[in-house]
């Protein structure tokens, strides 16, 4: 058997090509929109993908299904119940999907998702115990895939949850402990709320320290599973949707390097300034109204939750990396990337008369301005669970990053803001985005609520 895990960090998403070596033949499971490593992969091993599975209908990226299949005829499956623009298979309860002695089978597992399955892989067809399970977005490390995401579309979290219920402690839990499981995505994504660093573990192993996979009634487990969730970032029903669709292909020469005067044409014509370098140089100097989202961090996700896929977007990046900052923006839809600035420093000193710096305050100073005559309204962008686990500064306005784009007319425009994460990076996204919105005096706070946190005594609870 030939079984290889990729895991891309930004997204905390993995996914896996398996492969019968004798045969050739390869299916890959949740893959991403860029598919050229695992083109690659198969090519270097003699492989040959007939098919292409989804665990579910993503809603943290784009998945790669129409790029694999229109480079390799594959065919497209999904659990029985999903309903797409496209051609499919629908997986079915038990069906065995032969690649030679290596054979895989399905499980559907709903609750995440109503189509969601898992995938039993078996390294010799006549073995009675899996190599392992492929567990999508139903059973996490440390975790269970959010049953709320789809309130939006008229199933509820209770029913999610009750169907979650079945596929873990009945389905997924009934396997020997000794099954491997290979989730689809790991700590840092907003699809749970305890997910681990580890990027595999076993049945046995999730049965002992999995908090949601001990026994329990429905109503215990589904109002154990609901509770704490964070808010999910606005692109998500976007892209679950796009990944029903017949959409465009990814295409990475998309994107072309821009003139400074064609830069500037497109920002006069309504294009939105992606600012891909650190906090710390966007602050020194950056163009008016441009979005700061660092590319040394979470990228993918905060530029889907600050930036519209409506809007055309034109992209300053750190030197080299312009063509990963626009694949990156693709994997979570953000499609429309007109082109990026060639030699950014030389650029915005052309352009110095729309270069502004921004404003960022340490501790001391933020003190200070507190004590003033007109103190600012300080706007923490942490999670839920960050300010519970850490505490809280009172006084502090709590927006978490996922819910500013929609909750910015709760801010006042006649006072200044000063915004805070836990770090320093997120702040600065946030800063960036309120400044676009029309806010005129926003700071954010070098150090995060790790250097606010000597300030004022911090609650410990939310």
């Amino acid at each position: 058997m030939f079984f290889a895990p990729y895991y891309l960090d930004c997204l905390s998403q993995a996914s896996y090509l398996i492969a019968d070596e004798r045969t050739g033949r390869a299916v890959v499971v949740d893959p991403r929109r860029d598919v050229s490593e695992y083109l690659a992969d198969a090519r270097a091993h003699g492989l040959t993908v007939v098919g292409v599975i989804n665990t579910h209908f993503h809603a943290d990226f784009v998945a790669g299904h129409l790029e694999l299949a229109d480079s390799t005829g594959a065919w497209i499956g999904y659990g029985s119940r999903a309903e797409t623009e496209y051609p499919i298979r629908p997986l079915s309860e038990g069906e065995r999907i032969v690649l030679g002695d290596v054979v895989l089978e399905i499980m559907e597992t709903p609750g995440h998702t109503p189509e969601s399955i898992s995938v039993l892989v078996y390294e010799h067809a006549d073995d009675t115990v899996p190599h392992g399970v492929l567990t999508g977005d139903a059973l996490f490390i440390g975790d269970v895939g959010r049953p709320d995401l789809l309130a939006s579309v008229g199933v509820t979290a209770e029913e999610l949850g009750a169907m979650l219920h079945d596929s873990v402690q009945r389905k997924l839990m009934a396997l020997p402990d000794e099954v491997r499981v290979f989730p689809a995505h790991g700590a840092g994504s907003a699809c749970g709320k305890n997910l681990s660093t580890e990027r595999q573990s076993t049945i046995g192993a999730q049965r002992a320290t999995n908090y949601a996979c001990a026994p329990m009634s429905r109503d215990a487990f589904v109002a154990l599973v609901t509770a704490g969730q964070s808010a999910a970032p606005g692109y998500f029903a976007y892209d679950a949707d796009l990944n029903r669709r017949d959409r465009d292909r990814y295409d990475a020469t998309a994107a072309r390097p821009l003139s400074p005067a064609e830069f500037a044409g497109l920002r006069r014509s309504g294009a939105v300034v992606v600012d891909a370098r650190t906090p710390q140089d966007f602050a020194a100097g950056h163009l008016r109204d441009a979005v700061n989202v660092p590319a040394d961090g979470r990228f993918a996700e905060q530029a889907g939750t600050v930036l519209d896929p409506a809007d055309e977007l034109i992209v300053i990046a750190p030197e080299n990396r312009e063509e990963e900052v626009v694949t990156r923006l693709a994997r979570v839809g953000l499609d429309r990337v007109a082109g990026h600035l060639r030699d950014p420093e030389a650029a915005l000193e052309e352009l110095a008369d729309e270069v502004v710096p921004a404003s960022r305050l340490t501790a001391v100073r933020l003190r200070a301005a507190l004590a003033g005559d007109l103190p600012p309204l300080l706007v923490d962008v942490r999670t839920c669970g960050e300010r519970e686990a850490a505490g809280f500064l009172d006084g502090a306005l709590h927006i978490p990053l996922s819910e500013l784009p929609r909750r910015t007319a709760e801010l006042p425009g006649d006072r200044p803001l000063v915004v805070h994460c836990a770090g320093g990076h997120r702040s600065s996204v946030a800063a960036s985005l309120l400044r676009r919105r029309g806010f005129a005096d926003v700071s954010d706070v070098l150090g995060g609520y790790t250097a606010l946190s000597g300030l004022a005594p911090a609650s410990a609870t939310a």
